[in-house]
């Protein structure tokens, strides 16, 4: 499902209009991405944790060459889905 899609989608299952739909979309992700560039986690409840991770330097291997390569520090998001998201999933 693309976010058109999901628009369509959401529009339907909340009877309002697509541009409706569409403007709360945006603006919950736009949260979301906001509250991660501040390094906070986005909880929400039965669904799952949107949060920043950071990830530590480290030496890695070209698998083409076998050459040691030196991987530098990153952040990265990470998301952790609910239990019952999981158990729904399963």
């Amino acid at each position: 499902m693309n976010k058109a899609e999901l628009v369509q989608a959401a529009a339907v299952k909340a009877e309002v209009s697509h541009r409706d739909a569409e403007a709360v979309i945006d603006a919950v992700l736009e949260l979301i991405e906001a509250k991660l560039v501040e390094g906070e986690a986005v909880k929400l409840s039965g669904f799952g944790i949107f949060e920043k991770k950071e990830r530590a330097a480290r030496v890695g291997t070209n698998p083409a060459t076998g050459e040691k390569i030196e991987i530098p520090a990153a952040r990265a998001i990470a998301f952790k889905p609910s239990k019952g998201l999981k158990d729904k999933v399963q």
